[in-house]
């Protein structure tokens, strides 16, 4: 039988016998993956031992000074018995019993410490094993860019390339509409054919085009949408994930979609597929003055996007997108900017989509100045996702009114802007569409920022995210994880009572963990990994929280109940009546308190909750898409 191997303290002065190399066998921990984490050392055990240094002097009743020491090494059975047969007669009555009843404490304490590292050893592997599938899904995120958004990159690249041909004069707005036409007639074979073009200067790719370029085809629908906040790009409200669905789906039945943004300094870089600063400038006419902007184009998931950067004036190098004093002013110079590029650049889009106040004076400014510049055919359809622009609704061909709760009667009598009487005035021009969500973005069976994708059917990815979330904000232990995203309409008040029941119940192990400003990894993270989301209200556009939860597997509470006369029109006449009454009558009466109540005793009801929710179609839908559709087709130009 191999021999025990022991830790025992050792005398100061060494026996007279030099103890043998102990012969035991190393072990290699294996070190795990992930590059950044390994497994650290243990400390080494430091044993007190009270041992005797010489006969002579004083000392105690054995004739030694008593000290104590630190000291280790390591014998077998053996050398203990050897240790012991050494020791003088005087030193042996009672050094040996005490010699081994040292090695039997150590033999306690090592075990206690193999059992301390073994545990910890189980957790950094667990944890690596996290590491290790987030890395697995950020590689997939690089890699992941499908062939078809790169061919849709390189079709909108070619015809942004165009705008800046006529600007430098190479060719002419007759020649430039002339060429779009055929490209659009030849989408399909141009995508596959022109995929490197980054790489060619505007004399060669003209050649190419001119030379490839034949055969017309029936017009497809050209839409330019004139916004302040694009998903993934520029994002603040609801405003945002509107335009990229919608801009996806519209392109996606066969049309031309592009969008003009401000280029703010806190865009979103890895949202935006071949990022072009254009070769040349143009000047846009505001406030009695002529100013210099520089031009930047790419693409996102297939559309074509324009960002305006004002050379001279400091409007967008700021932290947020708006929120200042001069909002007004920014962002009416970034509407005039837009219209002078679409001018000078020859583009001839059939529909203006603008959106709210931020770019509702395009509308005015389009009829009193542009129309007449080549812009005879152009039409515009403003978007509100709320209504604080009258302006916007006289000079535009229609209006959408955004809403997932209400009819278009209950909207217009519960306005608080002013404005019943210009909606009325204007009322056979509106039209009702409810909010929905971006499927592409906000589908955790495809979400690029999780750890672990998964779905009604597959929900295991969901614990996977729910610890990564944990660890992310230094949560510890088995517990409820409440999460909330703020918006505008968050009441602060009733967010301080909702957090003092979560700290009360023990959620987050009563912890809290506050993140300034809007990072989009972590807000799907957020609504991944938490078992209940807090929403301001079920009411546009703080809804678009609540259908985040639900397909995320969260249950979403709200902390601002309605008023009972608001409670009567809640879900009644709205275009997405079966989504917003689903949300209202499941989750409508909710309180923080129960639903923390019904968690813990109640878990199959709450599984059910979660695979129902997750299960349902909240994304734009065919009826969504055909609103706009109509709203488009009956407005444009024959």
């Amino acid at each position: 039988m191999e021999p025990t191997r022991l830790v025992v303290g050792a005398a100061l002065q060494a026996p007279p016998l030099t103890p043998p190399t102990p012969q035991f066998r190393r072990r290699r921990l294996t070190r795990p993956r992930g590059g950044a984490h390994c497994i650290a050392p243990a400390a080494r055990p430091m044993l007190l031992v009270r041992c005797a240094n010489s006969r002579k002097g004083n000392g105690d009743s054995r004739g030694g000074a008593v000290r104590w020491v630190p000291a280790i090494h390591l014998y077998d059975d053996s050398t203990l018995l050897r240790l012991g047969a050494s020791l003088t007669d005087e030193q042996s009555e009672g050094g040996i019993a005490e010699l081994f009843s040292l090695a039997q404490r150590n033999i306690l304490y090592i075990n206690k410490q193999r059992l301390k590292a073994m545990e910890e050893l189980n957790k950094l592997q667990d944890e690596n094993k996290l590491l290790l599938e987030e890395l697995e899904a950020l590689e997939t995120q690089v890699q992941g860019v499908s062939l078809q958004t790169v061919e849709s990159s390189s079709f909108c690249d070619i015809l942004l390339r165009i705008d800046t041909m006529v600007i430098s004069g190479m060719i002419s707005v007759a020649e430039a509409s002339d060429l779009r036409e055929k490209i659009l007639n030849n989408r399909s074979t141009v995508q596959s054919t022109f995929s490197a073009i980054h790489l060619k200067p505007n004399t060669e790719l003209l050649s190419e085009l001119q030379l490839f370029l034949r055969k017309p085809t029936e017009k497809p629908l050209h839409v330019v949408h004139i916004c302040s906040e694009m998903d993934p790009i520029a994002s603040c409200e609801s405003l945002s994930t509107y335009v990229a669905s919608l801009s996806r789906e519209i392109q996606r039945n066969g049309n031309l979609v592009e969008v003009i943004l401000p280029k703010y300094t806190s865009l979103n870089m890895d949202g935006i597929h071949g990022l072009r600063k254009a070769e040349v400038e143009y000047e846009s006419y505001f406030g009695g003055l002529w100013h210099k902007n520089r031009i930047w184009t790419g693409s996102s998931s297939g559309v074509g996007l324009i960002l305006i950067e004002p050379v001279q004036l400091s409007y967008f190098t700021r932290d947020r997108l708006r929120g200042y004093p001069d909002d007004f002013e920014r962002f009416s110079y970034f509407s005039r900017a837009s219209l002078d590029y679409i001018v000078k650049s020859g583009k001839r889009p059939d529909i203006l989509h603008i959106h709210n106040w931020e770019t509702a004076i395009v509308a005015p400014l389009f009829w009193d100045i542009f129309a007449h510049q080549g812009l005879g055919n152009t039409r515009i359809l403003l978007t509100c996702q709320d209504l604080n622009s009258e302006g916007g609704i006289v000079y535009s061909n229609k209006v959408i009114l955004m809403s997932s709760t209400h009819s278009k009667d209950a909207l217009i009598q519960g306005l608080r802007h002013g404005l019943q009487a210009t909606l009325t005035a204007h009322k056979e021009k509106i039209l009702i569409a409810s909010h929905g969500l971006d499927g592409e973005l906000w589908d955790p069976s495809k979400d690029i920022y999780l750890p672990r994708q998964y779905s009604a059917n597959d929900i295991e990815g969901k614990s996977i995210c729910k610890e990564a979330l944990k660890r992310r904000l230094g949560f510890r232990g088995s517990s409820i994880v409440v999460g909330c995203i703020c918006d505008g309409d968050s009441d602060i008040h009733s967010l301080k009572e909702a957090v003092h029941v979560a700290l009360r119940r023990n959620a987050q192990g009563g912890k809290i963990t506050f993140i300034e400003g809007y990072d989009e990894a972590i807000a799907h993270l957020i609504y991944a990994g938490s078992d209940i989301i807090l929403c301001s209200s079920f009411q546009d556009p703080s809804l678009q929280i609540a259908m985040k939860a639900i397909k995320y597997g969260s249950v979403p509470v709200r902390i601002n109940f309605p008023s009972d006369e608001s409670r009567q029109s809640e879900g009644h006449g709205s275009h997405n009546i079966s989504m917003s009454q689903y949300i209202i009558s499941t989750f409508g009466d909710l309180s923080l308190s129960q639903a923390l109540d019904d968690l813990k005793n109640d878990p199959s009801r709450w599984d059910r909750w979660i695979r129902d929710g997750m299960a349902r179609g909240l994304s734009w839908d065919a009826k969504c898409y055909n609103l706009h559709w109509d709203a488009y087709s009956s407005i444009r130009s024959p």
